[in-house]
């Protein structure tokens, strides 16, 4: 047995039980006749039959350091069924012995004490644990939220040994709550009271347990913690709770993705999966961020076969290993191809019919393309017509674009290039009548080098953090909410719909900086210094998901909106064909290809004009409206 020592104390302390009873009855050690010779037999019968209850509730195979509820309700079960054994041979010994039964009251307090002989030894354990880990050097901390997510956090901290926390205090915004206990700890106030309730209470850290908090409130707990020198730590989001990648009680530091949190994303399973079940599905790009989430996602709804297609063989090699580690049954097939060879993509389309398409691949940065127009062209143009060809001949079902809000409006070559695919993919739905479709979204957080990793290395070197422009915003993601609503996007369309995510509200770049400032603990201005270098070539102070006439409608997901917008032009599908062979060619300089590509959007931006540029659009009642 793995308590021996407690089966030892159990052995003295239950053998001694009865006599203690009939002491406490009688009021002494003077009994009546035959009482003392009853106690002796009752005493030897009963004992075997509380030690086989005990084994076999259990009390013998617990860590009883560890105790929990579980454990309080085995021994309350084990002093039941022994009440009820010694009642019933205190009966049968009485009657034989004394011609009457042994008195009840004796009987009753013999069941207590054998409770209490049964509990006192393993709650002691467990309170020396507790006091053990007290008096340790754990962290003073203050939990926000008095929920179920903060029992967890307050359970790990007095179970765990791995916990170097010691919880102080609670504080709600639930007056109900002000004053009430949660595992012997107080609710000692509201948020707003932070400051001060972590100076008063010698608070160094804040642990903040709300999975389905709003970004606003954990930036506002965040300010507070921060203005008290405390730092915070985050319990994981309430999708990711959900979704069982991460525990409620994984404690990690609060990240910049928690301040722009959103309300959690719905997903029609049902509907989305139809794309995928039992399906092949081929993604480009997928060794890219959000390519590779689509990857990650995709296998979850159990493909027939998944083609990870991409040029860089170390991200193809890192994105198949991860899915092969994750979904061991899942059939991988790794493609090392770049978009533009048109042959090499038409054979692995004919070799693989893959029934739905994401296409990722692309040239994503703004400044890098206005120095490189010709790749910016070959890879975001040519390389979408290469694979919407070969996906129309091949008679692919479902065809999902991954364009950007940067090709709304655009001022850079990067947009127009997105833009010119787009027109590309709803020209082929219209022409091969499939489900053909174009998602357009903003930026994603953490993605390759994209701002917030930016700004991250720029905070580790020790500053200074650069900032175009004080007044530049942008709309921002995560990368799996976002490659969620392209799932349901893609299961929603019929053909040639161009599909704009909600986003939210534009952030301001130079704020989330100084949220990333002070997320790592560091002062903007003492220890990090903010420098504005100027706007770059090609990019504007704000982006746009919308034109300023697009008529855009509901969709079945809320945050998946339908735009009503012109039939696809022929006539530039033709213009992007000659525009092609001429790059083929090798005819266009730089300055005359980009004059080109330039002509053909007709609500490109100049640079002149760039700095002028305001949203046209804003979001009324559920609607997007002109402004």
């Amino acid at each position: 047995m793995r308590n021996r020592y407690y089966f030892l104390m159990d052995l003295v302390g239950l053998s001694v039980a009865p006599f203690v009873a009939m002491m406490l009855r009688w009021e002494g050690v003077e009994w009546p006749a035959g009482y003392l010779e009853a106690t002796l037999w009752y005493a030897g019968v009963t004992l075997p039959f509380r030690l086989g209850i005990s084994w076999f509730t259990g009390l013998y195979n617990c860590i009883w350091r560890f105790a929990s509820i579980i454990e309080l309700e085995k021994i309350l079960i084990a002093g039941a069924l022994i009440a009820g054994v010694n009642v019933a041979i205190g009966f049968a010994v009485g009657t034989s012995f004394l011609g009457q039964r042994i008195p009840l009251g004796a009987l009753a307090l013999d069941a207590m004490l054998s409770v209490a002989v049964l509990a006192g030894p393993r709650l002691a354990s467990r309170v020396m644990q507790l006091r053990r880990r007290r008096e340790g050097e754990a962290v003073r901390t203050i939990v926000v939220g008095a929920g179920s997510a903060a029992q967890v956090v307050a359970r790990e901290a007095l179970a765990s040994e791995r916990a170097h926390f010691e919880i102080v205090g609670f504080v709600d915004d639930d007056h109900k709550k002000y004053g009430q206990m949660l595992h012997g700890i107080r609710v000692v106030g509201r948020v707003d009271e932070l400051p001060r309730l972590i100076r008063s209470l010698g608070a160094k850290e804040v642990i903040i347990a709300m999975p389905s908090a709003r970004g606003t409130e954990i930036r506002r707990v965040v300010e507070l913690a921060s203005q008290a020198g405390a730092r915070t730590r985050t319990i994981p989001s309430i999708t990711d709770i959900v979704s069982g990648r991460i525990e409620v009680s994984a404690l990690r530091p609060v990240e910049i993705q928690d301040l722009l949190r959103r309300a959690p994303i719905s997903t029609d399973i049902t509907k989305v999966s139809s794309l995928a079940k039992d399906r092949t599905v081929l993604v480009t790009g997928a060794g890219g961020s959000i390519g590779s989430e689509l990857c990650r996602q995709i296998a979850a709804l159990e493909p027939k076969l998944l083609v990870l297609l991409d040029h860089s063989e170390n991200q193809i090699f890192e994105i198949e290993g991860e899915l092969r580690r994750r979904f061991p049954a899942l059939k991988l097939a790794p493609v090392i191809a770049d978009v533009r060879d048109e042959s090499r993509i038409r054979r692995t389309f004919e070799r693989f019919q893959p029934f739905a398409v994401f296409h990722a691949a692309a040239h994503k940065h703004v400044p890098l393309m206005e120095e490189n127009v010709v790749e910016s062209v070959t890879n975001n143009v040519l390389g979408t017509r290469n694979v919407v060809e070969a996906a129309v001949d091949t008679g692919v079902t479902h065809f999902v674009l991954i364009s950007t809000d940067k090709a709304v409006r655009p001022t850079s070559i990067m947009g127009a290039t997105k833009r010119l695919a787009e027109a590309l993919v709803r020209a082929a739905a219209a022409r091969a009548q499939r489900h053909f479709v174009v998602v357009r979204f903003g930026n994603v957080l953490g993605s390759r080098g994209s701002v917030v990793p930016t700004f991250m290395a720029q905070i580790e070197r020790g500053g200074p953090v650069t900032v175009t422009h004080p007044d530049m915003r942008r709309y921002f993601m995560t990368i799996p909410e976002a490659v969620q609503l392209v799932l349901q996007a893609g299961a929603q369309g019929q053909g040639g719909e161009l599909f704009v995510l909600d986003m939210g509200e534009p952030v301001k770049i130079a704020d989330l900086a100084r949220d990333l400032i002070r997320l790592s603990g560091l002062e903007e201005g003492t220890d990090i210094e903010i420098r504005y270098t100027g706007m770059r070539p090609g990019e504007k102070l704000y982006e746009e998901v919308l034109f300023g006439d697009e008529d855009v409608r509901s969709t079945e997901h809320a945050k998946v909106l339908r735009v009503l917008a012109e039939d696809p032009d022929t006539a530039m599908v033709s213009k992007i064909d000659e525009l092609l062979r001429a790059v083929a060619l090798q005819l266009l300089d730089d300055a005359t290809l980009r004059d080109s590509v330039t002509g053909m959007v007709p609500d490109f931006i100049f640079p002149e004009k760039r700095n002028d540029v305001l949203p046209l659009t804003k979001r009324v009642s559920g609607e997007f409206r002109r402004a």
